[in-house]
């Protein structure tokens, strides 16, 4: 990867590669392998992994494992529930691993033109080829511009609203935990999109998105940080959490909908 994550054309560089995952998460990787394909059969058209473990910054019983499944047709209820049964055998098998998640989708969205520079960017860029025939070969190179600054994670408003139905229900600290860390990761990285046209590069590093955040929004830095900290070494305080659905996250979707050309509501 080149300076500040483009290559020489000035394009974002693929992050992640199946040789830099660490040696620690080897044996699941290899799992996530197998029972993908043996959970979707001929359903399944690939597969991919995207997060720290291909980026090589996974830390074992820290870091979760993350899959982006795309299948021949929209999935359905029962791909879904598959899908759920694979996240939790995952998960129990391997104490590597805190957590696994897996985002499920047919090939046509991750193609659409409606998701060019939201789901496609995200394949495209951020996700490294575990399974099948790769995607990212029907989609376009991108470049750290406005277009897909004002596309990319445009779903925030959806993404706050279902993150208090699951505060509301939340019983115990490991799921205040993992909604900490999804929220804290998901806000630092819409807020790195806000400058990234300014900056004129992408980063997926949590700490470097903060500051690079701050040096254009100077009067959230340091909520920021503390965000990009909570990404990184989640706790399960309630007040941290009330503060990304109150304020930071609200702020940030406030910002995100200020854009032009931003993302129709979907």
């Amino acid at each position: 990867m080149g300076h500040r994550g483009l290559d020489s054309e000035g394009y974002i560089s693929r992050e992640g590669s199946l040789g830099r995952v660490p040696p620690g998460f080897a044996a699941v990787v290899a799992a996530a392998r197998a029972r993908t394909a043996e959970a979707y059969g001929q359903r399944l058209h690939s597969a991919y992994l995207y997060g720290s473990v291909p980026r090589g910054t996974a830390r074992p019983g820290r870091s979760g494992l993350d899959l982006l499944i795309a299948l021949h047709r929209e999935p359905t209820g029962e791909d879904r529930d598959t899908a759920e049964v694979l996240e939790r055998g995952l998960d129990q098998d391997f104490p590597e691993i805190d957590g696994a998640g897996v985002l499920l989708h047919g090939k046509e969205t991750l193609l659409s033109e409606a998701e060019r520079h939201d789901l496609g960017w995200f394949l495209a860029c951020l996700c490294t080829p575990l399974l099948g025939a790769d995607l990212a070969e029907h989609l376009p190179r991108y470049r750290p511009d406005a277009l897909l600054a004002g596309k990319v994670y445009g779903d925030l408003d959806d993404v706050l609203a279902r993150a208090r139905e699951q505060a509301a229900a939340a019983r115990t600290d490991a799921e205040v935990r993992r909604l900490n860390r999804f929220l804290a990761r998901r806000l630092v990285r819409i807020g790195f999109t806000l400058v990234m046209p300014r900056w004129g590069g992408w980063t997926s590093d949590l700490a470097e998105s903060a500051e690079v955040f701050g040096g254009y929004y100077p009067g959230r830095a340091a909520q920021m940080r503390a965000a990009a900290a909570e990404g990184l070494d989640p706790g399960a305080d309630p007040e941290v959490l009330r503060t990304f659905l109150e304020d930071l996250g609200p702020w940030l979707a406030a910002e995100h909908a200020a854009r032009p050309g931003r993302a129709s509501p979907r």
